[in-house]
């Protein structure tokens, strides 16, 4: 009879430097096993040759996981110019191949082109769903479907690095960039085209790469180094304003009740605290000055 381990009321977020490879839900379903977390889920797909950060949320954390895919990101991403694939990156089948004859100058007005508040169609390798199915199963299949453009935003575009057919850029977007189509329409906009061949994600919201952990460290530690890596399920809501409650608002909001608490309250959602400081969860003001909760923890954000 096969020897099944127990699962843990695993709670908190593994800052991840997801390697090459690995897709996202591959990666998580590993660590998920390494901690024996009975549940989990990741925070923003990061595509299989990519590498980078990636926030794991297990038990109440994966409450707050939203802020966290919704968040702007930071990316490092190296384009070679002059080729186009299929995928849009170093995986697919090339469909054509140009002459480069473009400056560094060049490449960086190309760049803060796509600043700004942008139009973006989504590539058809991608994991975008149409009827049920991703995408890329689509492509796969050669059926082409009509995808429409959506808004994104690029912060900021910086050039790293620019030497013949090469060039390393970082950017920081908004949710739903793809960093292959912006690959793509630098290097339409440059007439030789041009695909992705690197990505590495650097920051996710207030989280950055400096804070992670690899697989093969995160594999390699005990049990309770692995828990201590973990941070706590509040650290994905810290730009939230935070309000204290007393022992009795604490008791009956935990129970569903809005509560009443004396003083100036912020507006908008607000992180909760108990009188020890206990993360409690998410409340909102209403109309008649009480605290109504929107989405609280059910246990300790400590592991069991």
């Amino acid at each position: 009879m096969q020897y099944k381990r127990p699962k843990k009321n695993i709670n908190g977020i593994l800052l991840l430097d997801k390697p090459h490879g690995f897709s996202s839900n591959q990666a998580l379903q590993k660590v998920k096993w390494l901690l024996s977390a009975t549940k989990a889920g990741h925070t923003g797909t990061l595509d299989p040759l990519a590498t980078g950060l990636l926030p794991l949320c297990f038990g109440e954390a994966t409450k707050f996981a939203h802020y966290l895919t919704d968040a702007d990101k930071t990316y490092i991403a190296t384009l070679k110019l002059g080729v186009t694939t299929n995928t849009g990156d170093a995986e697919g089948v090339v469909l054509s191949t140009q002459p480069v004859n473009v400056t560094s100058a060049q490449f960086e007005t190309a760049c803060r082109q796509f600043e700004g508040n942008i139009s973006q169609t989504p590539p058809m390798y991608s994991a975008l769903k149409f009827e049920g199915k991703a995408m890329y199963e689509y492509a796969r299949a050669g059926v082409e479907v009509a995808r429409q453009p959506r808004a994104v935003t690029i912060h900021q575009i910086s050039v790293n690095a620019f030497q013949d057919d090469v060039a390393e850029i970082t950017v920081t977007c908004s949710k739903g960039t793809y960093i292959r189509t912006l690959a793509e329409d630098i290097g339409n906009v440059l007439g030789c085209g041009a695909h992705l061949i690197g990505l590495r994600r650097t920051s996710t919201a207030q989280y950055h790469i400096d804070q992670s952990v690899t697989l093969a460290q995160f594999e390699a530690a005990s049990v309770d180094e692995r828990i201590a890596l973990l941070m706590p399920p509040d650290s994905a809501v810290q730009h939230l304003p935070a309000i204290s409650l007393n022992s009795d608002s604490s008791f009956y909001l935990q129970q569903g009740q809005a509560v009443w608490k004396s003083g100036a309250v912020p507006s908008g959602l607000l992180r909760l605290y108990d009188e020890q400081q206990q993360f409690l969860g998410l409340g909102e003001q209403q109309s008649d000055g009480k605290i109504a909760p929107k989405r609280l923890i059910v246990s300790k954000p400590s592991s069991d």
